[in-house]
This record gives C-alpha cells, sequence and structure tokens, in this order.
C-alpha cells in the first residue's frame, strides 16, 4: 500500500508515524511546501518507506502526480484546500481523505459524490478527532437503541498545566482551524429541526474526574460533520460543543464582540487599513504557547430507549501525548483515525465509492480494534439517563 500525506506539521507527522508501522505499508510520500518540515519527519522517523517531497498544493500538476502514484491521499493541510484537493483526486483517480472542520467546505465536496462514484474513487471528509472519531463513535452506540433521543458531543483538546498560560490555553492545531470554529455558525438539531446557531454560545459546565475538574463547553463549528443529516427526523436533540478551561469562552466572545474576528479591512482614522481577524491570528499566535504538553477529552452521550428502557450510552476518552515519539494528543487523536480509515480503503475493508460520510461507511468494531491496538482507551458505559443542559 503507498500513502500520499499532504502537509508535514504536527498531524501529518503522526499520520505518517501511524502508516509506516504497518507492515503491509510500502511507502509513505510526505509533502509540504516548508522543506524544513519535511525534512524534520524523515529525521525523526528514519524509515526508508518515508519519501519527503516538497511540494505546494497550489502546483495541481505536481499534486496529481503524486497522487497518481498513491493509493489514498491523505491531506493534512488547511481546510481550505480540501475541495480542490479532492477535485485533482479524481482526475488522478486516487482514493482521498482528509481532517475536514469546515461546513461549507464539507458541502461544496458532497457535490462530488456522483463523479467519485463514475470514476471509482471513495472520499471521505472529516476523518480527523472531532469531526471524525467522535461522529463514529455516537454512530455506534445510537445503532444499538430501539428508539433515539439526543446525541450530545463534548471533545476538547487543552494544556494539562493550564496555569499561567495566556487564556489558560495552548495552540494544538493550526490557528486558522482554531478561529474556524470560533467564528462559523453550528449546525444543530433542536427539538427535532435542524438549526444554525453561532459559535460561543448555550455555554454549560462539566466535569472530568480529579485531577482535571470542572470545565466549560460551547457551541463549535465544524466538529458535528454530517451527523445532522443523518439523524435528522431521527433525534429530538444533536449538539456539539468544544471543551475548554472555564471563562475561556467569555473571553473569546469579547474579542468577536469587538468586530476583530472580522475578514473585512478596517480603515482606521489615520486612513491606513487592516483585517482585524490577520492582527488576532499573529498576536493569537505569539501569546499561545505550542509546546505544552497536552490532552484529549472526549464524551459522547446518546439518550434512547433499548427494549423498552430509557438509558444512555456514554463513550468516554482522556487520552495523553507520546513525548518519547513526537506526539501530542491533539496530532495522535487526529491522525490515528484518518490513517486507519486510510489503510481501510486501500485494503478493502471499505469498497463504497463515492463521497461518504464516515459513521455509515466505517466497520465500527475494526475501527474500534485499531484504535485501542495503538493504546488509545475509548470506554463505553450503560446507565440511567442523567438530565444534561442545552
Amino acid at each position: 500500500m503507498k500513502f500520499l500525506v499532504l502537509g508535514a506539521g504536527r498531524v501529518g507527522y503522526a499520520v505518517a508515524y501511524d502508516l509506516i508501522r504497518s507492515p503491509r505499508v510500502e511507502k509513505v510520500i510526505v509533502a509540504d511546501r516548508d522543506v524544513k518540515r519535511v525534512e524534520m519527519v524523515q529525521q525523526r522517523l528514519t524509515d526508508e518507506k518515508v519519501v519527503p517531497i516538497e511540494l505546494d498544493v497550489d502546483n495541481e500538476e505536481y499534486v496529481a502526480e503524486l497522487m497518481n502514484s498513491a493509493d489514498v491521499t491523505i491531506s493534512c493541510v488547511t481546510f481550505n484546500h480540501n475541495y480542490d484537493l479532492a477535485k485533482i483526486a479524481l482526475q488522478a483517480k486516487s482514493h482521498f481523505v482528509d481532517l475536514g472542520g469546515d461546513e461549507i467546505t464539507l458541502k461544496k465536496q458532497f457535490n462530488l459524490d456522483e463523479v467519485a462514484r463514475e470514476q471509482g474513487v471513495t472520499i471521505i471528509p472529516n476523518l480527523g478527532l472531532a469531526p471524525g472519531m467522535a461522529a463514529i463513535l455516537a454512530h455506534c452506540a445510537a445503532e444499538s437503541f430501539d428508539e433515539l433521543y439526543e446525541i450530545r458531543i463534548r471533545v476538547g483538546s487543552l494544556p494539562i498545566e493550564p496555569d499561567g498560560l495566556f487564556m489558560n490555553y495552548a495552540l494544538t492545531g493550526s490557528i486558522d482551524g482554531l478561529l474556524n470554529e470560533y467564528l462559523g455558525d453550528c449546525a444543530i438539531i433542536r427539538d427535532g429541526k435542524v438549526y444554525k446557531v453561532p459559535a460561543l454560545t448555550d455555554l454549560e459546565s462539566l466535569e472530568f474526574p480529579k485531577p482535571i475538574g470542572k470545565l466549560e463547553a460551547f457551541n463549535t463549528s465544524g466538529g458535528i460533520g454530517t451527523l445532522h443529516q443523518t439523524y435528522k427526523d431521527k433525534v429530538q436533540h444533536l449538539d456539539y460543543k468544544t471543551i475548554r478551561y472555564p471563562g475561556h469562552c467569555e473571553q473569546m466572545k469579547v474579542i468577536k464582540a469587538l468586530d476583530l474576528f472580522s475578514t473585512e479591512p478596517l480603515k482606521l482614522a489615520s486612513g491606513a487599513e487592516v483585517v482585524p481577524c490577520d492582527i488576532i491570528k499573529e498576536k493569537l499566535t505569539e501569546k499561545l504557547s505550542t509546546e505544552e504538553p497536552d490532552m484529549v477529552l472526549l464524551r459522547v452521550t446518546v439518550t434512547g430507549v433499548k427494549e423498552r428502557k430509557p438509558i444512555q450510552h456514554v463513550w468516554e476518552c482522556i487520552d495523553y501525548g507520546d513525548e518519547a515519539n513526537c506526539l501530542s494528543a491533539m496530532a495522535k487523536m487526529t491522525a490515528f483515525p484518518a490513517s486507519i480509515i486510510a489503510q481501510m480503503i486501500a485494503r478493502g475493508d471499505i469498497t463504497e465509492r463515492g463521497v461518504l460520510r464516515q459513521e455509515l461507511a466505517v466497520p465500527v468494531k475494526l475501527f474500534l480494534a485499531e484504535m485501542a491496538g495503538r493504546g488509545v482507551s475509548l470506554t463505553m458505559v450503560e446507565r440511567s439517563p442523567v438530565h444534561e443542559s442545552n
């Protein structure tokens, strides 16, 4: 099996790390426009399967050439490239997966479904942590119910020691991806109907086992993937919220209220023009640490009726980074699902063609076994329903 990994940042490195550990993987091309990143991946992994390439993904001809030499392409670049990359994958007849995170891009990708089926190509967007694995777990739990009421997904990546950090937070992914979560509208199902609500709303408190303790969660964009379409007319309530330390949401709401997330040029009294969002990106990148040890928290709660009894199935996970192998918790939990599912496509475990919803396309038992084999503990408990606020 041969793979092309686009992007050699933290997640791209983690994807390559995972791929080369499979004895059936022959070659992993790792491509990035930053040659230093590519060289670092090669130096850390020191495996002959890794083929480093300097590549700008805007060079469509070269991208197509590399895709043509791979069984599956895994996009680990920012979400705004994924629609164009999916189209190139169709031309190259290379299966394609990405990490997703943007609802507008996702909608455009699903417009390629008919062409993908005609070309015999599988495209699965949104294969990270959330969107991605969280949706697979939600669907797995929901399938065991006779009647569904609610699906609530809570996911976050946090520094283990927040004291002294700006906003009690550390940057574990791209700044563009982070701000996109806070800017966009969020798809939810409420009272059985699909709505769009603003990000940074519906703030709630939640608790994780000590020493983590009390946290907060609020609506953010992109994490729900296609679940609101899959469960339309099937549940009364469905939402996705991001977990942070208490106070983070209010801080971000102040920035948003000042229009500092705006991408429109702002004319100053001096006559100069600035783009507020560009300033915020630069300042947050400067202020937010990127080197803090992190943890990923996940809780997926599905409520319904089984054998005439109301019950809840709750998936929960607390995962930490692997410092010895230079893997942050967020990089692992984003990269491993993408790598596993890309390998499923290449092996023939997933044979359906077209643009697919991961919660419907991925064989759950095999996926869970693969995650367990990588040391990720995903536990599911059944309990009597516990009331949860919106």
